[in-house]
């Protein structure tokens, strides 16, 4: 499921060729909001986001959806719609590294400190998003199965479309605990631990600018946003590691 999100939504209409619509993972979604209002404030452009799992946006884009700049959560997602010559060449970039934390809901009272306390059995459920289009779950699923424990909890396992429902289900009580991006955690709403990253392949995520956008020096320049000294301090401050740090 997709959440279209406007930074200024109360502003007048913008004129078509500075109106730019960004598909991006939902792990993003409280980085680019932020970095999406500065940029609109720089250039008065209009951004709307379009938030959802990796995997779903990257086949909605392939079936034509109108969107000038893909930001995914994984690179493989752009690889694979840059092979199938739907990204505009060169503008591929990494922006960020992801990273895996264990949340646990307060009000239910239930915390997790490390992975094995999910095999304990007042945890009930464990809200992942789902391995199949979700890079953050599939990084969770990585994670749990080299931690010896996959097998054993697939029967508390609850699958979020993407990583932002699944935080939002230990949030809501809907979950004792989660595997979540540390980008959406903070949130007064759980306790959090971060994942080993020894476990888990990197979460390299990338965007490029979708060919056949009519907004490409746009999308081109909100690209240099997000890598730029006014995007990175933003993404690092939200939990990403960035690309030529450490």
């Amino acid at each position: 499921m997709l959440g279209a999100a406007s930074c200024s939504p109360t502003a007048a209409p913008a004129q078509n060729d500075r109106a730019l619509t960004v598909a991006a993972a939902s792990d993003l979604q409280s980085a680019f909001q932020e970095i999406g209002r500065l940029f609109e404030q720089d250039t008065g452009a209009r951004v709307t986001f379009l938030f959802g799992s990796s995997g779903n946006l990257e086949k909605q884009i392939e079936n034509g959806a109108p969107v000038d700049l893909f930001a995914s959560a994984s690179e493989e997602y752009i690889q694979q719609l840059t092979s199938k010559g739907q990204t505009v060449s060169g503008t591929e970039q990494l922006y960020g590294l992801g990273r895996l934390v264990l949340v646990s809901s307060k009000a239910l009272g239930i915390r997790a400190d490390k992975l094995s306390d999910l095999l304990r059995p007042e945890v009930k459920h464990l809200s992942i998003a789902n391995p199949d289009h979700a890079p953050y779950g599939l990084a969770a699923r990585q994670a749990l199965t080299a931690a010896g424990l996959w097998d054993q909890l697939k029967s508390k396992f609850v699958y979020g479309e993407d990583a932002r429902q699944s935080l939002q289900y230990v949030q809501t009580g809907n979950a004792e605990v989660g595997i979540v991006p540390l980008s959406l955690s903070d949130v007064p709403d759980v306790d959090r631990i971060t994942v080993d990253e020894s476990l888990y392949q990197p979460l390299r995520q990338s965007l490029a600018v979708v060919k056949g956008t009519k907004r490409e020096q746009l999308a081109r320049q909100f690209a240099a946003f997000v890598n730029g000294p006014r995007g990175r301090p933003i993404m690092k401050r939200h939990g990403f590691a960035l690309p030529g740090e450490g």
